[in-house]
Formats: structure tokens, sequence, C-alpha cells
């Protein structure tokens, strides 16, 4: 952007372009193609310009030696008979001639081999410098779109002169082919111009592509992505680029690692006291009838501050797992509607209607059980805390669109409420970390860490989903949840179990059971963070 584009901003700060301009490597291509053009016109003009100088000086130099020859032949005819006509006829080589003379009564005469080139189409000023002031003179002009070079002799006679014309049809010709082959020669020239550049922008940005990638990689988690510094050690533009580039993302990387061993190191501290306060408090639990009212009431405090304790700190070392990319992708075999049935049941939520597609009952899909599971319960589990329990949840299957090659075959599962939706500006930061909306400052038995919908995302993103926050699909008032990941197919195998036709009961033990048998969905603390987080109600 120039400087012109630019408009500072009324507190001083740096001017904002919010246009949507050019690539740089299209702008670096029109400024070569630019460059060409105007380059290739100003020479075209120079060439049409000095050839066509060059050409009509070479012409009237000929022409006028030509007269003047011609012009004594005449001068000297004229005495001796008085057939002027026969004598302008009688020329060689030479032009439109016509000879204006002085009669005995002095009055001017002219005599012309073609009238329509005769003296009274001359410019009155080439016949006055020559007939009046008896000068040779010469002089191009214009007759009926035709352009013309006069030329004029002073003969020995008072008032007598001596004049030729030629056309210049074949030099305006010889022009016009010329410009029309500089114009093609113009048009070719930008034209190669245009690929060349753009085509070395594109080999000179190529480093700035890797870059650009590399830092894209980094954004999205891959905080061991470089730059090999050896392909660029020569280059004295480049090198400390990609030397800075990659010692920025070694800080980085080294900041998130001591970040996440902090949270991961406090976290695990903090579980041998919590351990401690727990069973202390399960005594105190067991002996609640012996307390007074007031001891009692400050112990159902201390018990709910404990839990929501211990909940922060099974979050955190989830999220540090998810930080130091010490989590697992663990595909399994599991019946959709089963297991999303059996999850709902399980956490508590029997009256809550599950709407899904009849094709969709006999569907087995790959994916991580455990993951798809915490989704679902933290979904549950916001809408219970903060809108009153969900009203239904949802599954279909989305097909990809035919013009999007990017779009692919995905299962969605939307868990809604009737509490008071999410404002827009929020729906993208509800899933951040901490994120608790105007609750955030909030402390009670019903308020969760802000970690819950994180751990959402994070489990979505493990599977290639993702997640997010839309308005209910019947319109009515509240929210809904949505979680999408591919559907992927198990692939066949001959002893391959009949998942399809799981019961509700069959998926609920196929979901609690095996590897992650302990996991209890009804518990609020967990491995995962089971707890959801909070969203900012409206008013």
């Amino acid at each position: 952007m120039s400087a012109a584009d630019a408009e500072a901003e009324p507190d001083g700060t740096a001017p904002v372009w919010s246009g949507v301009g050019a690539g740089l490597r299209t702008r670096i291509t029109l400024a070569v193609v630019g460059v060409t053009l105007v380059l290739s016109v100003v020479l075209g003009l120079l060439t049409i310009t000095i050839t066509q100088q060059t050409l009509v000086n070479q012409r009237e130099d000929s022409i006028s030696r030509r007269a003047v020859a011609n012009a004594q032949v005449v001068d000297g005819a004229l005495g001796d008979s008085a057939d002027v006509q026969g004598v302008l006829t009688s020329l060689a080589d030479a032009g439109k001639a016509s000879v204006v003379l002085t009669d005995p009564e002095g009055q001017p005469v002219s005599v012309s081999v073609d009238p329509r080139f005769g003296v009274d189409v001359l410019p009155r000023q080439l016949k006055d410098q020559v007939v009046e002031v008896g000068n040779p003179a010469i002089m191009r002009f214009e007759l009926e779109d035709q352009t013309l070079v006069a030329v004029g002799v002073p003969l020995s006679g008072q008032r007598s002169g001596y004049f030729e014309v030629y056309r210049l049809d074949d030099i305006a010709s010889g022009l016009r082919s010329l410009l029309i082959t500089l114009a093609v020669a113009t048009f070719a020239t930008t034209f190669a111009a245009g690929v060349l550049g753009y085509w070395a922008s594109g080999y000179t940005l190529r480093p700035l592509g890797r870059v650009s990638d590399a830092a894209e990689a980094v954004a999205l988690g891959q905080l061991d992505t470089r730059i090999d510094e050896r392909e660029y050690a020569r280059d004295r533009d480049l090198a400390p680029l990609v030397s800075n580039f990659n010692a920025m993302v070694d800080a980085l990387e080294d900041r998130i690692d001591r970040d996440a061993r902090f949270a991961s190191d406090v976290s695990h501290e903090l579980r041998s006291p919590l351990t401690t306060l727990n069973a202390g408090l399960h005594v105190l639990q067991n002996n609640r009838d012996e307390m007074p009212e007031r001891a009692q009431h400050a112990l159902d405090l201390l018990a709910a501050d404990v839990d929501r304790f211990t909940q922060l700190v099974e979050d955190l070392l989830e999220i540090s797992r998810f930080d130091a990319g010490a989590v697992r992708y663990e595909p399994e075999e599991v019946a959709l509607v089963p297991l999303v049935q059996a999850t709902v049941a399980n956490l508590g939520y029997p009256d809550v209607p599950i709407d899904t597609d009849t094709d969709l009952d006999d569907v087995v899909i790959t994916c991580d059980k455990r993951r798809l599971v915490r989704i679902v319960a933290n979904y549950l589990h916001n809408a219970d805390r903060y809108a009153d329990g969900a009203t239904g949840v949802w599954i279909e299957r989305h097909d990809p669109d035919p013009f999007n090659p990017f779009d692919e075959l995905t299962i969605r599962i939307g868990v809604e409420d009737s509490g008071p939706g999410v404002p827009e500006a929020e729906r993208e930061r509800i899933f951040d970390r901490f994120n608790r909306g105007d609750q955030g400052g909030s402390r009670g038995a019903d308020v969760g860490v802000g970690l819950g919908l994180a751990l959402a995302a994070e489990h979505a993103a493990l599977q290639g989903g993702r997640v997010w926050v839309e308005d209910r699909t019947d319109g009515g008032q509240g929210a809904c949840f949505v979680v999408e990941l591919p559907l992927v197919e198990p692939t066949e195998r001959e002893d391959e179990e009949d998942l399809s036709a799981a019961t509700p009961e069959a998926a609920s033990a196929l979901t609690l059971t095996g590897e992650h048998q302990a996991l209890d969905l009804s518990a609020t603390a967990g491995d995962g963070g089971v707890e959801p987080s909070d969203r900012e109600p409206t008013p």
C-alpha cells in the first residue's frame, strides 16, 4: 500500500488497511508488467518519432535538391520559349510542378501541371516567402487528409517562382506499418514480461511461502516445525529471516513447555494434599449428623469447594497433557446411536429425548469412544448447570458439498437447551480456556472452572473434528452445542462383531468397560474434566 492509500487514524495509531488488496506475487507481477508496458510505449514513440523525422528529413533534402535543379532548367527555358506548360511537362523526376510569373501588365500568372496541386492550394506563407521575398523555402501541409511537402525556388524574373509538390503517402504508410509492428511487439513484450514476472516472483517468494507454511504449522500446534537453515546459508537476505524464525519458534516452544510443565507439576503436587483433604472430608461427612447446624453448613461449603478444586486440578492435568502432546488417539468401532443413548442415560438424563435419522440406527463408526463420551457429557453438564438442563439431543449425518472439494462426510451431535442462549460475539470465545462469561468471578457449588468446553474442543480436534455453538434448530430460545466428527466407517473383517445391532445396554457396557472401566460419568471430576465449563448467558 502506498503512502497515498493510507490515512492516519484520529488517535495517532498506525493506519489500518481494510480493503482487499492483491497478493504480493500479483503486485510484483503487475509492477513488472506496468514498467515493461511504459518502457515499451516510450521506446515505441521514440522509434516512431525518430524514424519519421529521419525519413521526412531525407525526403525533404532529396526534394530540395531536385527542385533547385528543375528550377534552373525552368528559369533558362522561360527566356527562349513562352510554352510554360510544355517546359513543366518536360521536366524529369519532378513532382507536381507549378510556376508563378508576372505578365507585362504586372499581374501574377500561375501555370500548373496538375491543377489539384497547383499554386492555389499552396500555403500562402510559402508563396509569399518565395515570390514576394525571393527566398527558397520548403513546407509540409495537409490537403484532404494527405500529407504534402512543397518546395519553392525564386526565378530570375520579378515576382516569379517555381514550385514542386510531393506526396508523402509512402512514408505515412510505412510509419503505419511500423506503428502496428511496434504495437504487436509491445503487447508481446508486456505479456512475456508478465509471464516472466509471475514465474520470477513465485521463485523469489518461494522461501516466504515456506516460512508461511511453517508458521501455519506452528499455529496448528506443530511446535517442532523448523526451516532448514542450510538451504539459505548463502543468501544474505533470507538467512537472517530463517534464523530469526527458527529462534522465535524455539523460544515459543520453550515457553509453552515451561508453562505446560508448570501446570502439570502444580497439578501433580496438589493431588496429594487433595487426596488427604478428600479423605478427611469423607470422615467429617460420615459424622455430619453429630455436628451442630453451623458446622454442617460450613462442611457443605467446604465439600463444594474441595470438589471444585479437585475438578480444576484434574482438568488442568488433562489440558497439560494436550499441551505436552502426550495424548493419544485411540480409535475404536462403536455403534453411534446406542453409544449416545447409553451416555445420556448413564449421566442421569433418561427423560432427554434423542432425535436421530433412522438410517443412522445401524451405523458403526471409528472414533475415540472415550473422548466422544466426554464431549457429550460436557455438553449435558453445561446445559444442566446453566440452562436448567438439556431439552434434547439430536444426531444427523452431514453429506459433503459437491462443489466444495474440501468438504467430507461427517456426523453431527447436538445438545440443545432452553437457556438464555449464547450471544454471537461470545460463540467463538466460549470454547477458550477459563472463559466463563459474566460468571467469571462467581464462586459457588454450581459454577465450573471454565475448562470443560475447552477440553471438548481439544477432544474433537484430536479426532479431526470441530465444535461450535449455534441457535436451536427449532428457532426457540436457547442454544445448541454441536460436535462434528468425520464419518469413518470401520474396515470389514471376517470375524467382526455385529455392532450395528447393539442395544443401549450393550453400548453402555462397550463404553464404560475395558481400559476405562473406572470412569464414572456421573462424577463431576475425573481424568479429562467431565465437568463442563461455563458459558455466558444473555441477560
